[in-house]
């Protein structure tokens, strides 16, 4: 048995025809519709990329705990227990962030990794002087990220110098090489689409574009105030991105077609979270709610055990509902203490999984579903307090803690989560706020208001879900201070 992972960052499933879109062009997920189930009712969990990841590797929850952040010494990894159990295990990705401070410790769960680099504000090109670049609308020029982005650019002229393209030949190589073999799990990891939408001309044709403005293929984080025809440049640039996705999509079909992988092969199609690209005046992720823009997402799985294909799922699933997927797969015992549960039942025959999804962003809002309504719980102060990390790897995205943030960890009491497994952690205060306080908590019904432009107010439904959400909170072994944070009693 083998199988395959496809993972893109950043896909907001409203531009894909497999979930309505009209204008976009994407044949190659089309014909992924085909031969694989689509679900319609599946969510993120912790947000965003890091926390997404860290999701895929254990099974659980981890927003309530931790922030961005390494894999922890702890952390039970789906990846290492296949690569202990003899099933060889390779990445082959572009997404730089595994290989900040932050990003540590994931990709040597594997049994070999490929990096290929220059996404983004990846610092790979070396270069004293600044770039020359556009004028821009974005407000991100002059900074670090922004210098190494237009340096690696120069770099990156052609589509065989992409880093996607890249990273997508270094998979199919993979494939090519080891296809007879058995017991191997390959995960071929795309930055992309994720912002800056760069690509080339081949694609952007796709989508003929009158705005002669400023740059703005790297559009700000915050309420969008771009206007009518710069928003729906973006749009393009975006779906620009979305289709050279298609492409190398394709060729992994393509490749499975060839060897017929079908007959032993699982084959998932995923991302770790959408991006907002105007709707109800947003634009990016971490800034808002987690709307469904963001956080109801595509997701796509072929299994041979189960060969049904071209049918759509209905059922409510989660990101971290694959990793004990994978772990039934290869018949090796599944992480501990996860919160996962596995796909099959649903792949058979749309059989329930679960009755609620958790979600949400370290310090943010709490958030539940059951399909229908989504509960959002906001901090109870504007001092978004008491808030605490807890972490045996104190990293934020691209630098470690600071030396102030560490003068006032503590020592974790080592019995105070089991998950942790009496390792010894910090416990430290956080004073930042992601400012759920200001859009309050808010109470959806995605039957009536699929765009969720408009709260309702209904407190029998909002006690279901606040008893919903504790209990899943437990379950997860949320730290006290989080009940207290949100105004929840214990």
């Amino acid at each position: 048995m083998k199988a395959i992972m496809i993972m893109f960052d950043s896909l907001n499933r409203h531009f894909l025809p497999n979930y309505g879109c009209s204008w976009t062009v994407m044949p190659q997920f089309q014909r992924l519709a085909e031969k694989a189930l689509t679900f319609d009712c599946f969510y993120g969990g912790s947000m965003p990329c890091m926390p997404a990841r860290r999701e895929l590797h254990t099974g659980r929850y981890n927003f309530l705990h931790s922030s961005w952040c390494p894999m922890q010494p702890f952390d039970d990894s789906v990846i290492k227990r296949m690569k202990d159990a003899g099933i060889y295990t390779h990445i082959s990705t572009d997404h730089f962030h595994y290989w900040q401070d932050g990003g540590s410790c994931y990709l040597t769960k594997f049994d070999s990794h490929e990096i290929v680099r220059g996404q983004q504000g990846d610092p790979w090109m070396g270069q004293v002087a600044w770039p020359d670049y556009p004028d821009t609308l974005s407000r991100r020029k002059n900074t670090q990220s922004w210098r190494h982005d237009w340096v690696n650019r120069q770099f990156i002229t052609t589509e065989t110098a992409m880093p996607q393209c890249k990273t997508f030949t270094n998979g199919l190589d993979f494939i090519e090489r080891n296809h007879n073999d058995d017991l191997w799990f390959l995960q071929i990891e795309a930055f992309d689409p994720h912002e800056p939408f760069y690509t080339q001309n081949e694609y952007k044709k796709l989508y003929p574009d009158n705005y002669h403005g400023k740059n703005l293929d790297w559009p700000d984080y915050g309420k969008n105030e771009y206007g009518e025809a710069a928003t729906r440049h973006v749009r393009y640039e975006y779906a620009s991105l979305m289709s050279m996705c298609d492409h190398y999509l394709g060729k992994v079909l393509d490749m499975m077609d060839r060897y017929d992988l079908w007959k032993d092969t699982m084959l998932i199609v995923n991302t770790d979270h959408g991006f907002m690209l105007g709707e109800k005046e947003w634009m990016g992720k971490n800034v808002q709610p987690m709307y469904e823009e963001l956080i109801h997402i595509p997701f796509f799985i072929y299994d041979p055990r189960n060969p049904i294909q071209g049918e759509r799922r209905n059922q409510l699933a989660q990101t971290i509902d694959i990793v004990p997927t994978l772990a039934e797969f290869f018949q090796i015992a599944p992480p501990e203490y996860m919160d996962g549960h596995s796909l099959t039942p649903v792949i058979r025959n749309d059989t329930p999984i679960r009755d609620y999804a958790l979600f949400g962003i370290f310090g943010g809002h709490i958030c539940i579903t059951d399909g229908r309504y989504v509960y959002m719980r906001s901090c109870k102060d504007p001092e978004n307090q008491p808030l605490y990390e807890y972490t045996a790897m104190p990293c934020h995205m691209d630098r470690p803690f600071s030396r102030e943030e560490m003068s006032e960890a503590e020592l974790c009491d080592k019995n105070a989560f089991n998950f942790m497994k009496q390792s010894g952690v910090f416990k430290v205060p956080v004073h930042h706020s992601t400012d759920s306080y200001r859009f309050g908590t808010m109470l959806f019904d995605l039957l009536t208001d699929p765009e969720q432009k408009c709260p309702i107010h209904d407190s029998n439904i909002e006690d279901h879900l606040c008893q919903a959400m504790k209990k899943m909170m437990k379950d997860n072994q949320a730290p006290k201070e989080q009940f207290e944070r949100i105004g929840l009693t214990e």
